[in-house]
């Protein structure tokens, strides 16, 4: 897992624009996704204070990296239990 500390702008359901940090970079089955966390506006959330982490596909270029929400159900859980399981190895180390 890839450690940053990135602020990214991003476009929301409703063409409002959201600011949010770049918590990790994971990698599953050779797919790069993100975690992410909302910044409130005027704010700036700690790594250990995050309320809700939010995970979505990062696709990168050689001039660009867009972020992509997940639909698919299954890959979606697949992803955020590979997650979780890498987390619960790091804590017994």
């Amino acid at each position: 897992m890839e450690e940053t500390s990135q602020i990214i702008k991003t476009t929301g359901e409703n063409g409002e624009e959201v600011f949010m940090k770049l918590q990790e970079i994971v990698t599953v089955d050779d797919k790069d996704y993100a975690l992410l966390s909302v910044v409130e506006e005027g704010t700036m959330p700690d790594d250990e204070e995050a309320d809700e982490l939010i995970i979505m596909r990062m696709n990168k270029t050689d001039e660009e990296c867009t972020f992509e929400i997940i639909e698919d159900d299954e890959e979606f859980n697949y992803v955020a239990k590979a997650i979780t399981d890498s987390d619960e190895l790091d804590e017994e180390e």
